[in-house]
């Protein structure tokens, strides 16, 4: 059975890490400190005191000052590492934690699912090739030496950086390792760990490349273990739950998460607040519970991105470069039948297909596979119908050799909706206002991937008011743009009613637009 040598690194909070390695050790498992050389002694000194009597417990015994983006944290955890090895020899996997992390499994699920497989848990990507690095340095983190501290010597280190550049003072890659990139939380097995020591007192050439490398944290264990194991030994994932604000912030945890981190598949969590001590308090016991079960759905990732999102949709109100003198044509006329429920207008669509000669587009800017034809290439990927947006309806309108174009847009696309409404065609817009149930709802938040099959109905209960009050709000916006020859039909509303938008919108005989409106089950889910 699995047994854990947690390979901690702190720097704050004594209280908080003496209950954290309380916690992770009542059941069995290990823990092997390093607390930050720069921290006040007397929170080193009140952490050893608090645990001398836990023979799970062991302490580096160098301990160092740490910085961001040095080498000095790769050297704090091989102090770890080294003293974890020694001490605990029973320990099959090394699990790399902050202060700032806490289980969000069982003990016994953890060592269940870690004996599920034998295999290292390591996000390792390569450092060229892939897009881990979204913006910022590459190539130079490596092939410059880099010695200073970049937020506390932001001088040096930027001086030196073009110093170098200047005279040409670049460095070879050592020739037989790939430089791989991940996450620095891996949960690695005994084996690896005593290889990546070995390799360590070998290969000095490649430990000097990595000492002068910029945040090597990212890169060498990443590395090392690619270099070591074999692939299909390898689990390019980290077992702790993190996420990230567009900022390139970490997200924090609080009282309320408690459910939601629960049923993510992994096994810890990073960062929890400092001030969520009834968040900690439940994790801190979950730990050591027996017999706990969790369903894993796995959302959190989709509903942080759909939560952080609302409120800051930008919008742009001059033309692009490309867009310049690009009207529709003032003779032309643009239907815009707007619905969340794809179903419905696509109905509607069908039946105004029937009763006119109106060229009809189904959700060209939101679904890939709306049939469109071949216009030269413009129209193969959404991002391109989006940026040439104007130039797609263009030449739509000279394909269908057609003056009348009827397209089917979501709400949430007020974007394209003001583009089209400020353009020199004639513009109508039909809103059609439909009544959402909660089953729909639960239905769109997995379409979408806010929900799964596994998600708890507790958490579901607590989404749909969130999700209902957004597609209000995507209403609301259309509204409060106060477009020209906007129009609304309502499910609610007697198909007399309905008929009366539905004439003005398709300029059609009063007759006929009733027709139109008594369209068989056209808001039926």
């Amino acid at each position: 059975m699995a047994k854990i040598a947690f390979i901690l690194l702190c720097h704050k909070d004594p209280d908080a890490i003496i209950k954290q390695a309380q916690s992770l050790t009542a059941v069995g498992d290990y823990i092997a400190i390093h607390f930050d050389a720069r921290a006040k002694p007397e929170y080193y000194a009140r952490i050893r005191k608090a645990l001398k009597d836990n023979d799970h417990v062991a302490f580096a015994k160098t301990r160092i000052k740490c910085g961001w983006g040095e080498w000095s944290l790769v050297q704090a955890t091989l102090y770890a590492v080294e003293a974890a090895v020694d001490a605990f020899p029973r320990a099959t996997h090394f699990y790399m934690l902050s202060g700032d992390c806490m289980a969000i499994k069982s003990a016994e699920y953890a060592h269940e699912f870690l004996d599920r497989r034998d295999c290292d848990y390591i996000e390792s990507f390569d450092y060229f090739q892939s897009d881990w690095i979204k913006t910022g340095w590459k190539e130079e983190r490596l092939i410059y030496r880099h010695w200073f501290n970049e937020r506390t010597q932001k001088r040096l280190f930027y001086g030196m950086f073009e110093l170098q550049k200047r005279l040409g003072l670049t460095r070879e890659i050592p020739a037989d390792i790939d430089v791989m990139i991940g996450s620095q939380w891996w949960c690695l097995r005994r084996r690896t760990i005593e290889w990546v020591l070995d390799f360590t007192r070998k290969r000095r050439d490649v430990m000097r490349f990595f000492s002068s490398t910029w945040i090597p944290d990212e890169t060498f264990f990443q590395t090392l273990v690619r270099h070591l194991v074999p692939q299909h030994e390898i689990e390019c994932r980290t077992l702790t739950f993190l996420m990230f604000t567009d900022y390139g912030m970490p997200v924090v945890f609080y009282n309320d998460h408690y459910d939601l981190l629960l049923s993510q598949d992994f096994l810890f969590a990073r960062k929890i607040s400092p001030e969520a001590k009834d968040l900690k308090r439940r994790l801190g016991v979950l730990y050591s519970a027996q017999g706990a079960k969790f369903q894993i759905s796995n959302e959190g990732r989709s509903l942080f991105k759909f939560l952080s999102t609302k409120g800051r949709h930008g919008r742009r109100f001059a033309p692009r470069f490309w867009e310049t003198e690009s009207s529709l044509g003032r003779e032309r006329e643009l239907l815009i039948v707007v619905c969340k429920k794809w179903h419905v207008a696509k109905r509607l669509l069908d039946r105004i297909r029937q009763m006119t000669n109106i060229p009809c587009i189904e959700y060209l800017f939101n679904e890939d596979s709306c049939p469109l034809p071949d216009l030269g290439g413009i129209q193969s990927t959404m991002g391109k119908r989006h940026r040439h947006r104007r130039a797609l309806m263009r030449m739509l309108y000279d394909y269908y050799d057609t003056e009348r174009l009827l397209v089917c847009m979501d709400p949430a696309n007020l974007d394209l909706l003001e583009d089209f409404g400020r353009d020199r065609s004639l513009t109508r817009m039909l809103e059609i206002e439909c009544q959402f149930s909660d089953d729909y709802l639960i239905g769109h938040a997995m379409r979408v991937g806010l929900a799964g099959d596994r998600t708890p109905s507790e958490t579901i209960q607590r989404l749909l008011p969130t999700v209902r009050n957004d597609i209000l709000h995507e209403s609301d916006r259309i509204r409060d743009a106060d477009f020209d020859n906007h129009l609304r039909m309502r499910e609610v509303d007697h198909p007399e009613v309905n008929a009366r938008a539905l004439a003005e919108f398709l300029t059609l005989p009063q007759d006929k637009a009733v027709e139109l409106a008594k369209t068989e089950y056209l808001f039926a889910d």
